[in-house]
């Protein structure tokens, strides 16, 4: 159990640097930028939460096997690109995974550094999405957790999951496996069924959605 933190972080850290340097290889970027986005993608919520709460040099940065798994991730997509990009269901399966990995390691790392349970969630949150946010913003483009199907939502409910479990004592194998499997489930959920948050009714050049006439008005 000592070393389960540290084996989530790392497997969160791959998935989401493989869904970084998919993206790369989708914008057709050289094989400089796809293992930049792999391991901007795959750290950047990691290395985000460490400064937050203090614990720097982050471990993204002090440890080579966050590098050495993100440069994993990008080689191998860079090189077996056509077989990757084919696998776009698995690699949104990937996507949800490393989702649910990050929040609940953020989570878990925020509450060993003696935060409150609120600010605990909000950090599992925000290790969760930051890798993505990265991703989408060196591509110019909106955030998948703006637009996405319950993205930061269901890294909300993981980080939730592991505060409550320490709070109330419980073992932490059980409450880790209940929070990724919570988090994992509501993620692909949504992509299968298009479950999303309200948006604001504007049509296309941002004015509001006029109601149809009424008749006999």
């Amino acid at each position: 159990m000592d070393k389960l933190p540290i084996v989530l972080d790392l497997a969160g850290t791959f998935v989401f640097a493989l869904s970084g340097a998919v993206a790369g290889a989708r914008r057709r970027l050289d094989l400089f930028g796809v293992l930049v986005l792999a391991f901007a993608a795959g750290n950047a919520g990691g290395i985000t939460r460490d400064v937050l709460i203090g614990a720097v040099p982050p471990v993204a940065v002090a440890d080579w096997r966050y590098l050495g798994v993100s440069l994993l991730a990008g080689l191998v997509t860079f090189y077996l690109v056509p077989v990757v990009v084919r696998m776009r269901s698995a690699i949104l399966m990937l996507d949800a995974a490393g989702l649910a990995l990050f929040a609940v390691t953020g989570a878990s790392k925020a509450l060993a550094h003696g935060l409150s349970p609120v600010t605990a969630v909000a950090l599992g949150v925000v290790t969760g999405i930051g890798g993505g946010m990265a991703r989408d913003l060196l591509l110019a483009e909106i955030p998948t957790v703006l637009r996405a199907e319950l993205y930061a939502v269901a890294a909300l409910i993981a980080a939730a999951i592991v505060v409550v479990g320490q709070m109330l004592q419980l073992p932490a194998a059980p409450v880790t496996a209940a929070a990724l499997l919570a988090c994992f489930a509501l993620r692909v959920t949504a992509i299968r069924r298009g479950w999303r948050l309200p948006v604001a009714k504007l049509d296309e050049a941002g004015d509001p959605v006029k109601p149809p006439p009424q008749d006999g008005g």
